[in-house]
């Protein structure tokens, strides 16, 4: 019987590490830009990242690198990043793509969810009516990608929560924009119905909801780019 394990002479396979510190340093930034941590407009010098972090600029620059091409973020001077400007054009080709994929996630969710699940949507949208209440624009942002991924999470799936990511790399840092239209207000709205029809397990309900929480933003944003 052969041996278990892969060897070839003169070869040494070295075990893989979990997560290099790329790795890690770009689980952070991609936190912070899914977060609203980086306001579009805002120059942010890769060194205060590293700083930060406590890391050398190497594995910054290469976190930089791979959300740069991820169109999350463009170089603003050669030391220094920003989030790329939207255009009309490719903001409403991210809300209809959304749309159909977010809402798509939340249908699947609805059939899955569990009761602990539920439970901490229950404590996040709580977290969002007191940020909204308080006016505090960071926590609410904080709050806001933590219950819409804790929907899409809960359908279940790792490759449209994937898509659904790189979606909101690209057009979460302009949710910053939305606080003095009120949208903040209308988008727990929107929040809400997505809570009740979760936790009656409607997915139908659950896709109108996300629909009409996209289309809100969209409205508001698509005239502040324009």
């Amino acid at each position: 019987m052969a041996e278990a394990g892969y060897k070839r002479p003169g070869v040494e396979i070295l075990p893989l590490s979990k997560e290099t510190l790329q790795d890690r340093v770009y689980r952070q930034i991609t936190s912070l830009i899914l977060e609203g941590g980086i306001v579009p407009g805002e120059m942010v010098p890769v060194q205060s990242l590293a700083d930060a972090f406590g890391v050398s600029a190497m594995p910054v620059r290469e976190a930089l690198r791979r959300l740069t091409a991820a169109n999350a973020l463009t170089v603003v001077s050669g030391r220094s990043i920003g989030i790329p400007r939207l255009s009309r054009a490719k903001l409403t080709d991210l809300r209809n793509v959304r749309i159909e994929i977010e809402s798509l996630a939340g249908k699947w969710a609805a059939e899955r969810i569990q009761h602990d699940e539920i439970e901490t949507l229950r404590s996040l949208l709580e977290s969002l009516e007191d940020a909204n209440a308080s006016g505090d624009i960071k926590s609410y942002l904080r709050a806001n990608y933590a219950f819409h991924f804790s929907i899409y999470r809960a359908a279940g799936s790792e490759s449209i929560l994937n898509i659904i990511e790189n979606l909101w790399l690209q057009v979460s840092p302009y949710f910053n924009m939305l606080h003095d239209s009120g949208n903040y207000t209308k988008a727990n709205e929107h929040h809400r119905a997505m809570f009740a029809a979760l936790c009656a397990h409607d997915g139908d309900a659950v896709r109108i909801a996300i629909q009409s929480d996209i289309d809100a933003a969209y409205d508001v944003l698509v005239e502040l780019v324009s």
